[in-house]
């Protein structure tokens, strides 16, 4: 009998998958719905300053980051599982002429590479939801907040009970939904950890907008390049009837998108 994988084989899977470059086709620049215009939402609840120190965990190929620190003038930290994110990020950095004010570490965002208090804010974009331990995850966000720090996160949202079959396993994990939380539960994991939530929004159709995104990008990659994604193993037979299934989740309130902003409350 298979054996379900073991959490450091979850990281590896989702860093695998997240660094390809056919989830970069189908995902676009930001790797999450929203986008840009949702992460500069997220920047504004932080209140960031010129020269505020913000971590990015889970930073991917770094778009985060770059924005925070070239729209912001913020001090910019990324912290991705896979080693290859972390180099196309920090090419990135170079040919944005902001490698003095952003830098790229390969970590695990349950034992984060960073001392103890050291940034204004962090933010984690849909990503908690992958992470096998959120709890642990949490206890790091607030370990190396200031004080008074803030921490940002948009991430998907589910119904657990109400979570359809098509939905669920290895590949809809890696997809940001299997393991996913309604949001009250993080914010509840965050309070564990100290973190206090003073603000959530809905942004469920953000998720419909991705959804559509990722359809009309497959269709597109079916007819002009078929082989990319027979070679990245993408199956072409499921791929409609899980993107359909998705979308009626959304649809129902199952399956949705959040922005949450908290506090790391003093001890």
């Amino acid at each position: 009998m298979t054996q379900p994988p073991g959490d450091e084989d979850l990281k590896a899977c989702c860093a695998a998958a997240y660094g390809s470059d056919i989830v970069a086709l189908l995902l676009g620049e930001s790797y999450h719905p929203g986008g840009t215009a949702l992460t500069r939402r997220l920047a504004d609840g932080l209140g960031l300053a010129p020269g505020a120190r913000v971590l990015d965990v889970a930073s991917g190929r770094g778009t985060t980051a770059l924005l925070l620190a070239d729209a912001y003038g913020a001090e910019a930290d990324g912290v991705d599982y896979a080693p290859a994110n972390t180099a196309l990020a920090q090419g990135a950095a170079r040919a944005a002429g902001l490698t003095d004010r952003v830098r790229f570490t390969t970590g695990d965002a349950e034992q984060l590479p960073c001392p103890d208090g050291l940034f204004d804010a962090v933010v984690c974009e849909c990503a908690l939801c992958t992470f096998p331990d959120k709890a642990r995850a949490a206890a790091e966000f607030a370990r190396v907040l200031r004080h008074g720090g803030r921490l940002g996160i948009t991430d998907v949202t589910v119904d657990p009970a109400r979570l359809p079959p098509a939905l669920s396993g290895l590949g809809a994990r890696i997809a940001c939904i299997a393991d996913a939380r309604p949001l009250r539960e993080y914010a509840g994991i965050l309070a564990g950890a100290g973190l206090r939530t003073l603000r959530t929004e809905r942004h469920d159709r953000a998720m419909l907008r991705m959804i559509d995104q990722i359809e009309a990008r497959l269709n597109l990659l079916r007819i002009t390049a078929p082989a990319r994604l027979t070679g990245a193993d993408v199956d072409l037979t499921a791929a409609p009837a899980v993107l359909e299934a998705a979308r009626t989740a959304v649809a129902d309130g199952v399956v949705g998108y959040a922005l949450l902003i908290a506090e790391r409350m003093p001890e």
